[in-house]
């Protein structure tokens, strides 16, 4: 570290999405890549996503929030790591509601306890530009990529979009089939992502239910990726498999996704506090 100061921890996880949460305000710092990989290394501060607070940069808002993988690179939306800032400061200050800057624009959260944190995350985009991909595709519905035999691929048509981050969703039978951990790296790095993508595996059981398995982009496979349950969500309804309201099962627990008519996604779900510590 930078800083001679320790700076303050809280270890908390989402659904069993690791999160550490550090609250920089009014100190001028930031993390440099390697100090994040440095942070993640570390047993005691190991990490899915990192969540820091700086000082706002909109009157009005409660922060401006950074959000880094646990390989150093910064990503514009968590919707995990959102929840349990929410609860963190909710427990903290008192604030049920608020509001916070990110590299995907702001977000708000509303905190009813800590089974009932509801995070809007802002518009999906569809626009093969706005994903990104490297090569136009004018129906994201479902695109060219597949892996495996042309005439028996294992996986192939996903859907893509950007919900603060980019999303390809693979439509499967059974997600417990695939071998996401070998397919994912393969799959987060195709030259179609120019800035990489989360990999998802899903699989629609009902008008309102999904099942979804998430490689996570900088991370690995993860047992909750709150992005990634929002693009399966919006995703499942462009292509007529569910109703605008779902339940989406991820290895950690469900989450409640509304897709709203004013084409807001709202995502609902607990937070917990695991431990607090410094960072030297």
């Amino acid at each position: 570290m930078s800083s001679s100061k320790p700076i303050k921890f809280q270890k908390m996880n989402g659904l069993g999405n690791e999160i550490l949460v550090v609250d920089l305000r009014g100190s001028g710092k930031v993390f440099t890549a390697d100090e994040v990989a440095s942070i993640a290394s570390r047993p005691e501060t190991k990490f899915d996503q990192l969540m820091v607070l700086h000082d706002p940069e909109t009157v009005g808002t409660t922060a401006f929030m950074r959000i880094y993988n646990s390989d150093g690179s910064e990503v514009s939306a968590c919707g995990n790591g959102t929840r349990c800032v929410a609860l963190s400061l909710a427990e903290a200050t008192g604030a049920r509601s608020m509001t916070f800057e990110t590299g995907a624009g702001e977000i708000t959260a509303k905190v009813t306890d800590a089974d009932r944190i509801t995070v809007d995350m802002g518009e999906p985009k569809f626009g093969w530009e706005d994903i990104p991909l490297a090569e136009e595709f004018r129906d994201t519905r479902a695109i060219e990529l597949q892996i495996g035999p042309i005439d028996d691929p294992i996986l192939h048509s996903p859907s893509v979009v950007n919900v603060g981050n980019p999303h390809a969703i693979f439509w499967v039978d059974d997600i417990e089939v695939h071998n996401l951990e070998r397919f994912g790296p393969l799959l987060e790095n195709h030259p179609i992502f120019p800035e990489r993508a989360n990999i998802s595996l899903a699989q629609v059981v009902s008008r309102d239910r999904i099942l979804l398995k998430t490689w996570e982009r900088g991370v690995g496979i993860t047992k909750a990726c709150g992005s990634a349950a929002c693009a399966a969500a919006v995703c499942a309804v462009r292509k007529k498999f569910t109703d605008r309201k779902v339940t989406v099962a991820v290895p950690g627990g469900p989450l409640e996704i509304e897709w709203t008519e004013d084409n807001r996604i709202l995502m609902s779900g607990p937070a917990a506090f695991e431990y607090e510590g410094l960072l030297s």
